[in-house]
């Protein structure tokens, strides 16, 4: 089975949590737990991950390059500011979705630009954990027409 890292960053443990309820009222444990079902759903293995660090998030990257077949990243807040996980996903061999809860577009002009979105394959934004399982369906389809090419 195809396997997809899923990879967040800053705060994204916070989902739910968040009074403004911006990003929804789900949990991340309960995001993460419909996000596995998701993928099996689609004969997909994921790696579901989150850290705050972003020294980490680029060594999973860097591990995707020989363990994944494909990349789900919502970098979070480092999505604005991190040339490093830019550099880390342009050295990634295979599709990468970009991922976030709510609309980036929408909110202050900082969040406007991503870095991410340079190496990104493509974008789902704005529909909560919805957006999610989307970014999952997307990738799989991506990952199984790269390997009908090479087959």
């Amino acid at each position: 089975m195809p396997t997809i890292f899923f990879i967040n960053g800053p705060n994204a443990n916070l989902y739910g949590l968040d009074s403004r309820g911006l990003y929804g009222t789900e949990s991340f444990a309960s995001i993460q737990a419909g996000c596995e079902a998701h993928a099996a759903s689609l004969g997909l293995t994921l790696d579901f991950r989150q850290s705050n660090h972003e020294g980490q998030i680029v060594d999973w990257i860097q591990e995707a390059r020989g363990g994944a077949d494909g990349i789900v990243i919502n970098a979070a807040g480092l999505t604005y500011t991190s040339v490093a996980i830019l550099d880390a996903l342009l050295a990634f061999d295979g599709p990468i979705i970009e991922a976030h809860m709510s609309n980036i577009w929408k909110r202050e002009p900082f969040r406007h630009h991503s870095f991410v979105s340079k190496a990104a394959t493509g974008v789902v934004a704005g529909l909560g954990a919805l957006g999610y399982e989307l970014a999952i369906t997307a990738l799989g389809r991506l990952i199984a027409e790269k390997a009908a090419k090479t087959a």
